[in-house]
């Protein structure tokens, strides 16, 4: 009885243990085999969600935004992922008791978006910077989770923004630290102009370092080629703008602006956005509608008797066709209900929302033969020729027009 219950202490205490680590991961909605490129994307989501500035007199997510910070410090170094995975939150205490710390959680933020780590007002801002990432139909019409790549200016991380390999950063002798210069010019005897212009020795930061990081050469910030996470809702609309807040270009001297996408739908590439050969990559996008052109023989649109089988977006099968007697005129349209684009909606494919979709017009283009056999044109003369006789129309007759041509000259005209 007593090995049952020790047997049952033991298991209670590891379920504990394993619950105990999963925390930090369901902190930022990841699993344990996160890499560290989605433990900072989830970070760099969840922090700005959360921050203190952006939501006054709410402890709770202060709270929340204190949690997120610790759980990316902790799953971001692996010494102590390690540590968290193998021994969960009482590892990380050991070690700490051991030398370890935490960081102030606004310092964690800086390191992403610059400008101390807080929003506040009247606090300098960079400029939004819009690009463009070009999207193939396919993706807007099923949704999609991709990546796009862009050249971003950051805080060097070698110097923490410092510009100085030591860290040592002196105030400027020639401006005082104020970043400007007053420069006194004699424009007559006893009369004088004063001139405001940027200290050339700091270059109007009022800073000067001894020992350039090598890094940065002393400029602060890096430009380097960044990778994005691009979340496609299913049936975007064209041109639709996504709005990824601070960023934009980041440095020490402010907070980083917005970096905006908008997603512009780019012509079909039969290698790249058509493995599966589907139909529906070269369709026409007008709204939520799509448009397709659908090449009928003379036969086809003549007799009818004909099936076609359209492979959309996604893979299913479209049903064309015409019975036989059925006659298919140049130029004609079908509209057929919901076989457009999905109509986006907040909600998305959610339980709470059933998708609707657009129309699917189909134009059906007539194409004739250039040439026929001497055999096949005497049949079809003959045959033709039976037909006008009994129910042929001269659409000549019935349009008006002179039977016989008049001679040129001879039109009379009335007087003007």
């Amino acid at each position: 009885m007593l090995f049952h219950g020790a047997a049952l202490l033991f298991l209670l205490a590891f379920v504990q243990l394993a619950l105990c680590v999963e925390d930090y991961y369901k902190i930022l909605g990841l699993n344990k085999q996160a890499s560290d490129k989605q433990i900072k994307s989830a970070y760099r989501q969840l922090s700005k969600k959360y921050h203190p500035d952006k939501n006054p007199n709410d402890d709770t997510a202060k709270d929340k935004f204190v949690e997120v910070s610790e759980a990316y410090e902790a799953l971001i170094d692996p010494e102590s992922r390690q540590i968290y995975d193998k021994y969960g939150h009482e590892g990380l205490k050991q070690r700490g008791q051991q030398g370890g710390h935490h960081h102030d959680p606004f310092d964690l933020f800086s390191r992403f978006f610059g400008g101390g780590g807080h929003y506040q007002r009247g606090q300098p801002r960079g400029h939004n910077i819009e690009i463009k990432v070009a999207i193939s139909l396919r993706d807007f019409y099923n949704g999609r989770d991709t990546e796009f790549q862009w050249e971003k200016q950051q805080i060097c991380e070698e110097c923490a923004g410092t510009g100085s390999s030591d860290g040592v950063v002196d105030t400027c002798h020639h401006c005082g630290g104020h970043g400007v210069r007053i420069i006194k010019h004699q424009l007559a005897p006893g009369m004088f102009q004063q001139v405001q212009t940027q200290c050339d020795q700091c270059g109007g930061r009022g800073k000067t370092i001894k020992h350039k990081c090598p890094v940065c050469g002393g400029n602060r910030v890096v430009r380097q080629t960044i990778t994005v996470p691009l979340h496609i809702d299913r049936g975007a609309a064209r041109d639709s703008k996504i709005v990824y807040e601070n960023e934009a270009d980041a440095s020490p001297d402010y907070i980083a602006g917005d970096l905006i996408v908008t997603l512009v739908e780019k012509e079909p590439d039969i290698e790249q956005d058509n493995p599966e050969h589907v139909d529906g990559v070269f369709f026409r996008r007008r709204g939520d509608d799509l448009f397709w052109r659908e090449v009928l023989s003379l036969r086809e649109a003549w007799m009818g008797d004909w099936t076609r089988n359209l492979t959309h977006l996604d893979g299913h099968i479209v049903r064309l066709g015409r019975k036989r007697g059925e006659v298919v005129q140049p130029g004609q349209v079908d509209t057929i209900e919901g076989e457009g684009m999905p109509v986006w909606h907040e909600d998305g494919d959610s339980v709470y929302h059933e998708t609707q979709f657009g129309r699917l017009f189909i134009e059906y283009i007539v194409v004739l033969p250039d040439q026929i056999e001497s055999g096949m044109e005497k049949e079809f003369w003959a045959l033709w020729q039976k037909w006008r006789g009994k129910i042929g129309v001269d659409l000549h007759k019935d349009s008006g027009r002179p039977e016989t041509p008049i001679p040129a000259g001879s039109e009379q005209h009335d007087e003007l």
